[in-house]
């Protein structure tokens, strides 16, 4: 398990720390590797399923960055992110990043996978398997397509809130979360990169605290966290200050962005 996790983080500093397009791909490559037995330790069909699930998205959408980066190099000659990307390798690039974020209209596999894995693995999955990806829009973000980004964010926001209100189940409410989280992300991605990592590092840091209490309270449906309150009064109002947080309500942190 530890050698697995190590892997995770090395995968993700990898990426994030690259200026070689083969090196970022690399990254997220030990980053899908890792991930997949952490979700198939449990020895269940469930999540065998969603453990596949993932490899072949991810797969897909790794496969889509090397490929628009090797057109892009063998167009322009140069390997380096931060340089300009022709239109067909940012096209490429844009769903590609997408497809690995689970913004729509890609996100069918999150929801998914994110209910056939355990919660601690699901926790992973929406937080830590983020920054990856997200450094790499960083990086390429003044080269990519604006009204494409801002599309996706309004269609990520919009399928993010209405899928979210159908379930009962908490990991699937999370991981509609996390796509309406995305969306906003993609949105201002354009705009102001500064309020992005602001945004991406409040939406880990809300998350985080509500998968933990999840964790620890067992609670798999909404049904299992109404009876938080005879579990601990305190992670139940932890919970709630997280859960308004995490909807922008005023004057919680989650508002600022």
């Amino acid at each position: 398990y530890m050698i697995i996790l190590s892997t995770l983080a090395t995968g993700t500093i990898i990426t994030m720390t690259s200026y070689h397009w083969l090196m970022a791909w690399v990254g997220l490559e030990l980053n899908t590797l890792a991930v997949i037995p952490i979700i198939s330790t449990m020895h269940h069909p469930r999540s065998t399923e969603a453990a596949t699930k993932y490899f072949l998205t991810q797969a897909a959408a790794s496969a889509l960055i090397l490929f628009s980066s090797m057109t892009n190099a063998w167009n322009t000659g140069s390997w380096d992110i931060t340089q300009p990307l022709t239109p067909p390798s940012y096209i490429l690039l844009t769903m590609a990043l997408a497809m690995k974020l689970g913004l729509a209209p890609l996100h069918f596999w999150l929801p998914e996978v994110i209910q056939g894995s355990t919660m601690t693995t699901a926790f992973i999955i929406t937080t830590w398997q983020k920054i990856a990806p997200m450094s790499l829009i960083f990086l390429t973000m003044n080269n990519l397509s604006t009204s494409i980004f801002l599309l996706m964010g309004l269609l990520s926001s919009l399928v993010g809130g209405w899928g979210g209100l159908n379930q009962t189940q908490t990991r699937k409410i999370m991981a509609y979360s996390s796509i309406a989280h995305l969306g906003w992300m993609a949105t201002i991605s354009s705009i102001m990169t500064n309020i992005l990592i602001m945004n991406l590092l409040i939406y880990l840091i809300m998350t985080t605290s509500v998968f933990l209490s999840l964790i620890i309270s067992k609670s798999k449906t909404i049904q299992d966290t109404t009876s938080t309150w005879t579990l601990s009064p305190t992670l139940t109002i932890i919970m709630l200050l997280s859960l308004l947080s995490l909807g922008g309500l005023p004057p919680l942190t989650g508002f600022i962005p």
